[in-house]
């Protein structure tokens, strides 16, 4: 059994349209894959409708949170509600405040001698949450940069970087709550992705487990063995489950499908914690 519980589609920052994600992943030889688009539901009805024989959907989403240290993160929500008024009003707060964001990213790029404008990063993010990922695309369209990878530098869009821009973000541990109280499960994405910049304690990431989260992303491409490794131990530690997935985008990162599987176990003791909706299967 093949599992990939992190993939984004053209609802945020992917490149494929969530009924073309669904039939690639079967394509690809994948049981369960699940689609979690920054801050939003929005790809989860053609997704479903579109879902081949034989392939689950596990409905979800990656939350953009920060923990007491200032510090970015990113939270895995699956199977919640997506009605429950409280965590929609948070996930559209969210996704509001990243069109306003990135607009002045765009305004500092330009004023950084980029010839790029805000109407063609609209056009780029098409349906998607507009972010980082789309200015950047504008910037290699411009010819100001060579590739993505070259936007997330210092010298463009990283954290802290020239055109940089901060964003809001949901306290790591209200994100968890949320997540719980719309009937959903909590994992916490890429704990140990240090090449995107700081990244928390294993303070920080025990407080979360008191608090309910449900799990941990430890097999990702931003993880290298000893992180992994690490990982592992606390987790086993805190008797959380862990969890490995593609972090798929499409064209916009070099990230196959199933680069990276979850075990069946793993995914049996994630589904258990979640009463909000349930996997969906072809």
């Amino acid at each position: 059994m093949r599992i990939d519980l992190h993939t984004h589609s053209t609802a945020s920052d992917g490149t494929d349209r969530p009924a073309d994600l669904v039939r690639l992943a079967r394509e690809t030889g994948l049981d369960v894959i699940a689609l979690t688009d920054h801050d939003t539901t929005g790809g989860w009805r053609e997704a479903a409708e579109a879902l081949p024989d034989g392939l689950t959907l596990v409905r979800g989403a990656e939350i953009s949170c920060i923990d007491d240290d200032g510090i970015s993160l990113h939270m895995l929500g699956y199977l919640f509600d997506p009605e429950e008024p409280e965590f929609a009003r948070a996930r559209e707060l969210v996704r509001t405040d990243r069109v306003r964001r990135a607009r002045a990213m765009v305004e500092r790029c330009v004023a950084l001698g980029a010839p790029i404008t805000w109407e063609r990063v609209v056009e780029i993010a098409g349906d998607g949450a507009v972010g980082r990922p789309h200015v950047a695309t504008a910037l290699v369209e411009a010819g100001v940069i060579d590739d993505l990878a070259e936007a997330f530098t210092p010298d463009w869009l990283k954290d802290g970087g020239r055109a940089f821009v901060a964003k809001y973000e949901i306290a790591a541990v209200e994100a968890v709550r949320m997540i719980r109280a719309a009937g959903g499960v909590a994992v916490f994405a890429h704990p140990g992705a240090s090449k995107r910049g700081r990244t928390v304690s294993d303070a920080t990431i025990e407080s979360l487990a008191a608090h309910g989260l449900g799990g941990i992303e430890v097999d990702h491409f931003d993880h290298d063995d000893d992180t992994r490794a690490h990982l592992r131990d606390l987790a086993r530690g805190l008797d959380l489950p862990t969890t490995g997935s593609s972090d798929y985008h499409g064209s916009r990162k070099i990230l196959a499908l199933g680069l990276h599987t979850t075990a069946p176990d793993a995914y049996e003791a994630i589904m258990d914690q979640a009463h909000g909706v349930a996997p969906l299967t072809g």
